[in-house]
């Protein structure tokens, strides 16, 4: 399809380009705030222009959704994009932590093909590839079998009451990361509860399924992609033996929360 080394190639200058801004090695990028009360820095922008062209040169059909990008809405006629998230974690970024990870998928008929996370902060390269699995660093990825709620490990800095069946164990602030350690049986489940974005989901999810897990919208509904709207509720990925009483559990929460206003 695409020539998948030169893509690991520019992901790992891309990664380069937010090393050298990174605070945990010593730098000071710029930072502001969005309008949504949101967090951006210097290198979000360095990231995603980066990215930009040399995907763009890559594929040159393909359209283009990013979180840095101001939507153009005709990106629904291509029926090719990329979908990226040019540093996801930006609060672990800024805060010298390593939970953030830059996130790049190739999107055709509303589905992922490709998909690449690098964290270089962690020293990881994660890839999939539809019907072809997934990997960390080149190893296999799978994820690992459950059957019960009670224990499953979830990465979350606290549990609510109704949660504390759950194990705890460490969450880097990047959802795609988070949703990564599900694909390498670092978590059972991990759960949201909120508006998200297509860029959030669609290089993990893949990641995810490819592994194994069950990756849905907080209703069990699949994610499409290149949406006119590219939001969607909650995201629920987990071990393929806990998706259906993981459901259950968020139901209440997912149905009340969501019937809440339309983030605008």
């Amino acid at each position: 399809m695409i020539d998948q080394t030169r893509l690991d190639r520019i992901m790992e200058e891309a990664g380069g380009i937010a090393m050298a801004m990174w605070p945990g090695a010593g730098h000071a990028p710029e930072r502001w705030k969005k309008d949504d009360n949101t967090p951006v820095c210097a290198a979000d922008i360095a990231v995603n222009a980066f990215l930009r062209e040399e995907l763009a040169r890559l594929l040159p059909a393909a359209g283009w959704l990013s979180e840095e990008t101001a939507d153009a809405p005709d990106r629904i006629a291509d029926g090719l994009i990329w979908l990226v998230d040019p540093i996801d974690g930006t609060r672990d970024f800024l805060r010298g932590r390593s939970g953030w990870a830059i996130s790049v998928a190739l999107v055709s008929a509303g589905r992922s093909l490709l998909a690449r996370l690098q964290a270089p902060a962690r020293g990881e390269s994660w890839s999939a590839e539809a019907g072809k699995g997934a990997t960390r660093n080149g190893a296999a990825l799978r994820v690992r079998r459950r059957e019960s709620l009670v224990g499953a490990r979830v990465p979350v800095d606290a549990l609510p009451k109704i949660d504390r069946i759950f194990t705890m164990v460490d969450k880097p602030n990047s959802i795609a990361l988070r949703i990564a350690m599900v694909a390498a049986g670092e978590a059972d489940l991990v759960a949201t509860l909120r508006w998200g974005y297509e860029w959030d989901i669609g290089a993990a999810g893949l990641i995810a399924r490819e592994a194994g897990a069950i990756v849905t919208d907080a209703f069990g509904q699949p994610f499409a992609y290149n949406k006119r709207d590219p939001r969607a509720f909650g995201a629920l990925v987990t071990a393929p033996g806990i998706h259906a009483p993981a459901l259950a559990h968020i139901k209440e929460r997912a149905d009340r929360l969501s019937a809440g206003a339309r983030p605008s």
